[in-house]
């Protein structure tokens, strides 16, 4: 599993930017929001009411 709900969106951003569109489609604004380079995935998750576990596995098959 390359992407963990401990990362922080801006890394995760950084690495894989090929995840932009998954992050999308769950209603995901991060791209632009600058609290998400320091706010977890599992953070951002948590305020936008995603199941967590779904959203990584969706991030990770998109890598």
């Amino acid at each position: 599993m390359k992407i963990t709900k401990e990362m922080t969106i801006g890394k995760i951003l950084r690495e894989y930017p090929q995840v932009i569109e998954t992050l999308f489609s769950f209603n995901m604004g991060c791209v632009g929001c600058p609290s998400a380079q320091a706010e977890t995935l599992e953070e951002a998750a948590m305020v936008h009411g995603i199941d967590i576990n779904k959203l990584v596995e969706e991030l990770n098959q998109a890598v």
